[in-house]
Protein backbone atom coordinates (compact mmCIF):
# COMPACT_ATOMS: atom_id res chain seq x y z
CA UNK A 1 0.00 0.00 0.00
CA UNK A 2 3.29 2.30 0.40
CA UNK A 3 3.74 2.83 -2.92
CA UNK A 4 0.04 3.57 -3.50
CA UNK A 5 -0.80 7.43 -3.87
CA UNK A 6 -2.02 8.66 -1.43
CA UNK A 7 -5.32 9.67 -2.99
CA UNK A 8 -5.87 6.94 -4.90
CA UNK A 9 -5.52 4.98 -1.25
CA UNK A 10 -8.28 7.37 -0.70
CA UNK A 11 -10.17 6.84 -3.27
CA UNK A 12 -10.00 2.50 -2.60
CA UNK A 13 -11.22 3.39 0.76
CA UNK A 14 -14.27 5.28 -0.10
CA UNK A 15 -14.97 2.83 -2.45
CA UNK A 16 -14.92 -0.14 -0.36
CA UNK A 17 -17.08 1.64 2.17
CA UNK A 18 -19.50 2.50 -0.25
CA UNK A 19 -19.57 -0.94 -1.40
CA UNK A 20 -20.59 -1.32 2.21
CA UNK A 21 -22.98 0.66 2.35
CA UNK A 22 -24.87 -0.64 -0.73
CA UNK A 23 -24.65 -4.50 0.58
CA UNK A 24 -25.77 -3.40 3.92
CA UNK A 25 -29.18 -1.21 2.95
CA UNK A 26 -29.91 -2.82 -0.67
CA UNK A 27 -29.71 -6.84 0.33
CA UNK A 28 -32.81 -8.76 1.55
CA UNK A 29 -33.55 -8.61 5.21
CA UNK A 30 -32.50 -11.60 7.22
CA UNK A 31 -34.95 -13.14 9.36
CA UNK A 32 -32.92 -13.09 12.42
CA UNK A 33 -32.45 -9.00 12.49
CA UNK A 34 -36.44 -8.50 11.83
CA UNK A 35 -38.96 -7.87 14.51
CA UNK A 36 -43.00 -7.62 14.31
CA UNK A 37 -45.66 -5.04 15.02
CA UNK A 38 -48.87 -6.66 15.42
CA UNK A 39 -51.06 -3.47 14.79
CA UNK A 40 -54.58 -4.65 15.38
CA UNK A 41 -55.47 -7.86 17.54
CA UNK A 42 -58.22 -8.60 19.56
CA UNK A 43 -58.71 -11.02 22.95
CA UNK A 44 -61.86 -12.58 24.20
CA UNK A 45 -62.97 -14.42 27.36
CA UNK A 46 -62.28 -17.64 26.44
CA UNK A 47 -58.38 -16.83 26.34
CA UNK A 48 -58.76 -17.62 30.35
CA UNK A 49 -54.95 -16.77 30.81
CA UNK A 50 -53.81 -13.41 29.06
CA UNK A 51 -49.79 -14.92 29.31
CA UNK A 52 -50.44 -16.73 26.41
CA UNK A 53 -50.11 -13.48 24.29
CA UNK A 54 -47.16 -13.42 25.48
CA UNK A 55 -45.63 -16.31 25.02
CA UNK A 56 -46.86 -16.14 21.50
CA UNK A 57 -45.64 -13.06 20.35
CA UNK A 58 -42.09 -14.21 22.08
CA UNK A 59 -42.34 -17.55 20.02
CA UNK A 60 -43.40 -15.48 16.63
CA UNK A 61 -40.52 -12.60 16.93
CA UNK A 62 -43.66 -9.91 17.49
CA UNK A 63 -42.14 -7.24 19.83
CA UNK A 64 -45.26 -5.42 20.49
CA UNK A 65 -49.21 -5.74 19.73
CA UNK A 66 -51.97 -3.26 19.35
CA UNK A 67 -54.78 -5.03 21.53
CA UNK A 68 -58.33 -4.72 22.16
CA UNK A 69 -60.84 -5.92 23.89
CA UNK A 70 -63.88 -8.09 22.64
CA UNK A 71 -67.28 -10.14 23.88
CA UNK A 72 -66.92 -10.92 27.29
CA UNK A 73 -63.44 -9.25 27.74
CA UNK A 74 -63.40 -5.86 29.16
CA UNK A 75 -61.12 -3.15 28.31
CA UNK A 76 -59.87 -2.69 31.87
CA UNK A 77 -58.42 -5.94 31.41
CA UNK A 78 -56.32 -4.81 28.95
CA UNK A 79 -55.46 -1.95 30.19
CA UNK A 80 -54.06 -4.11 33.10
CA UNK A 81 -52.23 -6.17 31.06
CA UNK A 82 -51.11 -3.14 28.83
CA UNK A 83 -49.36 -1.69 32.10
CA UNK A 84 -47.34 -5.20 32.96
CA UNK A 85 -46.44 -5.57 29.87
CA UNK A 86 -45.90 -1.52 29.13
CA UNK A 87 -42.94 -2.44 26.23
CA UNK A 88 -44.87 -5.19 24.83
CA UNK A 89 -49.04 -4.48 24.88
CA UNK A 90 -50.64 -1.28 23.49
CA UNK A 91 -54.28 -0.84 24.64
CA UNK A 92 -56.75 0.10 22.21
CA UNK A 93 -60.17 1.59 22.60
CA UNK A 94 -63.03 -1.34 22.54
CA UNK A 95 -65.53 0.01 19.36
CA UNK A 96 -67.50 -3.43 18.77
CA UNK A 97 -70.46 -4.39 20.61
CA UNK A 98 -74.16 -4.83 21.01
CA UNK A 99 -74.41 -1.43 21.61
CA UNK A 100 -72.84 -0.21 18.71
CA UNK A 101 -74.76 -2.52 16.30
CA UNK A 102 -78.07 -1.22 17.44
CA UNK A 103 -76.47 2.30 17.45
CA UNK A 104 -77.46 2.27 21.56
CA UNK A 105 -76.88 5.38 23.44
CA UNK A 106 -74.04 2.97 25.80
CA UNK A 107 -72.28 2.88 22.85
CA UNK A 108 -71.41 6.34 23.26
CA UNK A 109 -71.31 6.52 26.96
CA UNK A 110 -68.93 3.28 26.79
CA UNK A 111 -66.45 5.33 24.08
CA UNK A 112 -66.53 7.87 26.26
CA UNK A 113 -65.38 6.27 29.45
CA UNK A 114 -62.67 4.52 27.55
CA UNK A 115 -61.16 7.62 26.28
CA UNK A 116 -61.50 9.73 29.63
CA UNK A 117 -59.57 7.19 30.99
CA UNK A 118 -56.43 8.05 29.74
CA UNK A 119 -55.52 4.05 29.94
CA UNK A 120 -55.91 3.89 26.09
CA UNK A 121 -53.12 4.51 22.87
CA UNK A 122 -54.82 3.60 19.94
CA UNK A 123 -58.61 2.79 19.09
CA UNK A 124 -59.57 -0.31 17.61
CA UNK A 125 -61.24 -0.96 13.93
CA UNK A 126 -64.56 0.23 13.55
CA UNK A 127 -66.60 -1.99 11.84
CA UNK A 128 -68.79 -0.60 8.70
CA UNK A 129 -69.30 -3.95 6.95
CA UNK A 130 -68.84 -7.21 8.60
CA UNK A 131 -70.54 -10.82 7.36
CA UNK A 132 -72.05 -12.82 9.82
CA UNK A 133 -69.58 -15.57 10.99
CA UNK A 134 -71.84 -18.31 11.92
CA UNK A 135 -72.99 -17.55 15.53
CA UNK A 136 -70.00 -15.90 16.40
CA UNK A 137 -70.44 -12.52 15.15
CA UNK A 138 -73.35 -10.85 13.75
CA UNK A 139 -73.40 -9.18 10.09
CA UNK A 140 -72.89 -5.35 10.51
CA UNK A 141 -74.08 -2.43 7.87
CA UNK A 142 -73.51 0.98 8.82
CA UNK A 143 -71.95 3.39 6.27
CA UNK A 144 -69.31 5.97 6.92
CA UNK A 145 -71.20 9.38 7.44
CA UNK A 146 -73.46 7.42 9.97
CA UNK A 147 -73.09 8.97 13.54
CA UNK A 148 -71.44 6.07 15.37
CA UNK A 149 -68.62 6.34 12.93
CA UNK A 150 -68.25 9.74 12.52
CA UNK A 151 -68.32 9.91 16.74
CA UNK A 152 -65.56 7.60 17.39
CA UNK A 153 -63.15 9.05 14.01
CA UNK A 154 -63.70 12.36 15.75
CA UNK A 155 -62.27 10.87 18.40
CA UNK A 156 -59.60 9.25 16.63
CA UNK A 157 -58.66 12.88 15.24
CA UNK A 158 -58.70 14.37 18.34
CA UNK A 159 -56.37 11.69 20.27
CA UNK A 160 -53.85 11.54 16.93
CA UNK A 161 -54.83 7.70 16.29
CA UNK A 162 -54.87 6.11 13.04
CA UNK A 163 -58.55 5.08 12.43
CA UNK A 164 -58.91 1.39 11.49
CA UNK A 165 -61.92 0.69 8.98
CA UNK A 166 -63.87 -2.32 8.65
CA UNK A 167 -65.34 -3.46 5.53
CA UNK A 168 -65.25 -6.50 3.79
CA UNK A 169 -65.45 -5.51 0.24
CA UNK A 170 -65.38 -9.00 -1.04
CA UNK A 171 -68.84 -10.11 0.79
CA UNK A 172 -70.68 -7.33 -0.72
CA UNK A 173 -72.31 -7.38 -4.50
CA UNK A 174 -71.65 -5.12 -6.78
CA UNK A 175 -73.77 -2.18 -6.71
CA UNK A 176 -73.67 -2.19 -2.30
CA UNK A 177 -69.45 -2.87 -3.16
CA UNK A 178 -69.98 0.34 -5.52
CA UNK A 179 -71.78 2.53 -2.73
CA UNK A 180 -69.28 1.74 0.65
CA UNK A 181 -66.59 2.17 -1.76
CA UNK A 182 -67.93 5.82 -2.69
CA UNK A 183 -69.11 6.12 1.28
CA UNK A 184 -65.83 5.52 1.90
CA UNK A 185 -63.56 7.50 -0.23
CA UNK A 186 -65.78 10.38 0.83
CA UNK A 187 -64.68 10.09 4.16
CA UNK A 188 -60.70 9.85 3.08
CA UNK A 189 -61.42 13.08 1.04
CA UNK A 190 -62.69 15.10 4.05
CA UNK A 191 -59.67 13.85 6.57
CA UNK A 192 -56.76 14.20 4.07
CA UNK A 193 -54.21 14.94 6.83
CA UNK A 194 -55.72 12.17 8.81
CA UNK A 195 -54.12 8.19 8.29
CA UNK A 196 -56.93 5.84 7.80
CA UNK A 197 -56.12 2.06 7.85
CA UNK A 198 -58.03 -0.51 6.26
CA UNK A 199 -58.08 -3.78 7.58
CA UNK A 200 -57.81 -7.53 5.88
CA UNK A 201 -56.60 -5.08 2.60
CA UNK A 202 -60.69 -4.55 2.39
CA UNK A 203 -60.14 -8.05 0.68
CA UNK A 204 -60.09 -5.90 -2.27
CA UNK A 205 -57.51 -6.85 -5.53
CA UNK A 206 -53.70 -5.28 -5.67
CA UNK A 207 -55.68 -3.77 -8.91
CA UNK A 208 -58.05 -2.13 -6.48
CA UNK A 209 -55.50 -1.49 -3.77
CA UNK A 210 -53.60 0.25 -6.36
CA UNK A 211 -56.00 2.59 -7.38
CA UNK A 212 -56.67 3.90 -3.54
CA UNK A 213 -53.03 4.59 -2.95
CA UNK A 214 -52.52 6.41 -6.08
CA UNK A 215 -55.88 8.78 -5.37
CA UNK A 216 -55.87 8.90 -1.54
CA UNK A 217 -52.57 9.55 0.06
CA UNK A 218 -53.93 8.80 3.74
CA UNK A 219 -54.98 5.52 3.28
CA UNK A 220 -52.98 2.36 4.01
CA UNK A 221 -53.56 -1.48 4.58
CA UNK A 222 -53.11 -3.99 7.52
CA UNK A 223 -52.24 -7.54 6.03
CA UNK A 224 -54.34 -9.26 8.59
CA UNK A 225 -55.86 -12.69 7.06
CA UNK A 226 -53.96 -12.38 4.10
CA UNK A 227 -51.99 -15.69 4.17
CA UNK A 228 -52.25 -19.09 3.83
CA UNK A 229 -51.51 -20.00 8.03
CA UNK A 230 -54.93 -18.38 8.46
CA UNK A 231 -56.93 -18.68 4.88
CA UNK A 232 -56.93 -22.39 5.01
CA UNK A 233 -58.89 -22.57 8.18
CA UNK A 234 -61.87 -19.75 6.72
CA UNK A 235 -64.40 -19.80 4.72
CA UNK A 236 -64.25 -16.01 4.43
CA UNK A 237 -63.45 -14.28 0.84
CA UNK A 238 -60.31 -12.62 2.65
CA UNK A 239 -57.26 -12.19 -0.24
CA UNK A 240 -54.76 -14.36 -0.39
CA UNK A 241 -51.43 -11.91 -0.71
CA UNK A 242 -48.85 -15.06 -1.01
CA UNK A 243 -47.48 -17.20 -3.83
CA UNK A 244 -46.03 -20.76 -1.98
CA UNK A 245 -44.06 -19.31 0.75
CA UNK A 246 -43.60 -16.03 -1.01
CA UNK A 247 -45.51 -12.69 -1.77
CA UNK A 248 -47.28 -13.32 -4.98
CA UNK A 249 -45.55 -11.30 -7.65
CA UNK A 250 -48.37 -8.47 -8.27
CA UNK A 251 -48.43 -7.77 -4.19
CA UNK A 252 -44.87 -7.89 -3.90
CA UNK A 253 -44.47 -4.80 -6.52
CA UNK A 254 -47.28 -2.76 -5.32
CA UNK A 255 -45.35 -3.14 -1.26
CA UNK A 256 -41.74 -2.07 -2.71
CA UNK A 257 -43.21 0.58 -4.60
CA UNK A 258 -45.21 1.97 -1.46
CA UNK A 259 -43.82 0.04 1.37
CA UNK A 260 -45.29 2.96 3.90
CA UNK A 261 -48.75 2.39 2.90
CA UNK A 262 -48.83 -1.84 3.93
CA UNK A 263 -49.01 -2.33 7.98
CA UNK A 264 -48.19 -5.86 9.36
CA UNK A 265 -51.05 -7.22 11.26
CA UNK A 266 -52.36 -10.57 12.31
CA UNK A 267 -56.03 -9.06 13.65
CA UNK A 268 -56.59 -12.00 16.16
CA UNK A 269 -59.85 -12.75 17.53
CA UNK A 270 -60.70 -16.15 18.64
CA UNK A 271 -59.21 -18.22 21.10
CA UNK A 272 -57.86 -21.02 18.19
CA UNK A 273 -55.89 -17.62 16.55
CA UNK A 274 -53.84 -17.16 19.81
CA UNK A 275 -53.40 -21.12 20.39
CA UNK A 276 -53.06 -23.11 17.11
CA UNK A 277 -53.03 -20.53 14.29
CA UNK A 278 -50.56 -17.68 15.48
CA UNK A 279 -47.20 -19.45 14.91
CA UNK A 280 -47.99 -20.79 11.69
CA UNK A 281 -49.13 -17.47 10.29
CA UNK A 282 -45.45 -15.86 11.59
CA UNK A 283 -43.45 -18.67 9.85
CA UNK A 284 -45.00 -17.13 6.69
CA UNK A 285 -44.85 -13.84 6.93
CA UNK A 286 -40.86 -13.95 8.67
CA UNK A 287 -40.14 -16.07 5.39
CA UNK A 288 -41.86 -13.54 2.95
CA UNK A 289 -39.79 -10.67 4.26
CA UNK A 290 -36.63 -12.17 3.37
CA UNK A 291 -37.54 -11.66 0.15
CA UNK A 292 -38.45 -8.23 0.55
CA UNK A 293 -35.24 -5.34 0.51
CA UNK A 294 -34.57 -4.36 3.84
CA UNK A 295 -35.79 -0.98 4.14
CA UNK A 296 -39.02 -2.65 2.76
CA UNK A 297 -39.11 -5.33 5.17
CA UNK A 298 -38.34 -3.09 8.65
CA UNK A 299 -41.12 -0.75 7.25
CA UNK A 300 -44.00 -3.27 6.55
CA UNK A 301 -42.73 -5.05 9.82
CA UNK A 302 -42.58 -2.59 11.87
CA UNK A 303 -42.00 0.67 10.91
CA UNK A 304 -44.86 2.40 9.67
CA UNK A 305 -46.78 1.00 13.12
CA UNK A 306 -44.40 2.72 15.01
CA UNK A 307 -44.90 5.83 13.01
CA UNK A 308 -48.40 6.13 12.73
CA UNK A 309 -48.73 5.17 16.25
CA UNK A 310 -46.14 7.03 17.94
CA UNK A 311 -44.53 4.46 19.26
CA UNK A 312 -40.89 3.70 20.17
CA UNK A 313 -38.68 1.28 18.33
CA UNK A 314 -37.73 -1.86 20.16
CA UNK A 315 -35.36 -1.94 22.89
Amino acid sequence: MECIPSHTRLLLLSSVICSFLLVLFSHNVRASELYFIDAHSQVDHNVKNLELIIQRMDDGGVYRTILSARSGRKPEEIASFAEAYSDRIVPAVRTKSGAYNKNHPKYYKKLRKQLDSGYFKAMAEVLMYHAQKGSKAPEVFVYSNDERVVFALGKAIEKGWPFVIHIEFQSLDGSTKQRFMTSMEKMLKAHPDHPFALNHMGQLASSEVRRLIENHNNIHFLTAHTNPGIIKHSRQPWVDIFDGEKLAPEWKKLIMQYPDRFIFALDNVWESHWRRLYLDQMGYWRKAMTDLPRDVAHAVAHGNAERLWRLPPAR
